[in-house]
């Protein structure tokens, strides 16, 4: 995730507060146990100068014997340590930090790479992507209803209900939502239907479970998405460069609204290969648009359509506008 200095120092300072943060709160916890117990701080003591010496040991290559004796001494004692803890009601892992992501410990990094914490924080930041956080505590699957999709209404060119669809798409999320990230091949979904019959509800439920799984996620509307390309080919604007590297190099793209954007030439190009370089980059993109295939393939080409329908999964929305019948009710 491409970013400038000043966002890469914005980034680290908030790892840095975390790790502060943490040190703090590990620093309560034994403060509090050490009062109840002295036993805990002498073993907590007596294990630090056993690290160390282990470390001196296998610096200057001491027998194995030696070393031996220190782990089992060092196992003892963390064995004891455990017993009273428990005895005074904490668990075992009571003094371990309670990091925000463990795989990171909060750091950032992962040996040498970023981690996928790193790379999520790096959207938020450049994108304010935050927002979008609060949208996916009421948008996600255990809000999801069934309730506001007729099984009697018939969609002309599929003859299915409306709940037919939707239970179509939600599986087809969900089978989206398992394989992502397996194998080499990348999975996307194409939502098309008339307005306000929840095409943008799934994506979000759909980012809202790869978000919790450290997939890093981008959203943004057509006419968003469209901005950043032309103010990078136009204005050449930095940030807008790093913004559109970013749009290749995420794990997903949700592509909101499309067809609400001006269209034009341009629009077209760019819509065309945004979706073939994240293609060939193996990336995962989903579309949601009120078009029907016809007027996608008017607006955007054959060839952008022909790109759509052998790659993408369609899926097709159709009902009452959601959003009234919630009004209503």
């Amino acid at each position: 995730m491409a970013l400038n200095n000043a966002q890469y120092d914005e980034i680290i300072r908030q790892y840095n507060a975390k790790q502060i943060r943490n040190q703090h709160i590990v620093e309560d916890r034994k403060n509090e146990v050490y009062a109840k117990n002295a036993r805990l701080k002498e073993i907590d003591d007596t294990i630090s100068s056993c690290s160390v010496a282990q470390a001196k040991k296998l610096l200057l290559g001491d027998d194995a014997a030696a070393l031996d004796e220190l782990k089992k001494q060092i196992a003892s004692l963390r064995e004891e340590k455990s017993v009273i803890l428990a005895s005074l009601g904490y668990p075992e892992d009571y003094f371990i930090p309670p990091y925000d992501c463990p795989d990171c410990k909060d750091t950032g990094y992962i040996g040498n790479e970023r981690c996928h914490c790193f790379k999520q924080a790096a959207i938020d930041l450049v994108y304010t992507q935050s927002n979008i956080r609060s949208i996916l505590a009421e948008e996600n699957f255990d809000h999801f209803s069934y309730d506001y999709y007729s099984d009697t209404q018939t969609e002309p060119v599929s003859g299915l209900s409306p709940l037919a669809l939707i239970r179509r798409a939600r599986e087809e999320s969900e089978h989206f939502i398992d394989q992502f990230g397996v194998g080499d091949t990348a999975q996307n979904l194409f939502f098309y239907g008339n307005t306000g019959v929840g095409k943008t509800f799934l994506s979000n439920c759909i980012a809202k479970e790869l978000l919790d799984r450290g997939f890093s996620v981008i959203y943004f509307t057509a006419f968003q998405l469209f901005d950043i390309f032309a103010k990078n080919v136009f204005d050449k604007d930095t940030d807008a460069s790093v913004a559109h590297q970013n749009i290749f190099d995420c794990d997903l793209l949700i592509i909101d609204d499309l067809g609400t954007e001006m269209s034009n030439s341009f629009t077209t190009s760019q819509f065309f290969l945004c979706l073939n370089e994240r293609l060939l980059r193996r990336k995962s993109t989903i579309i949601s648009t009120n078009l029907n295939m016809n007027q996608l393939a008017d607006i955007y080409s054959e060839r952008t359509f022909s790109r759509v329908f052998s790659n993408y999964t369609m899926l097709k929305f159709y009902g009452d506008d959601i959003r009234i019948k919630k009004k209503l009710h």
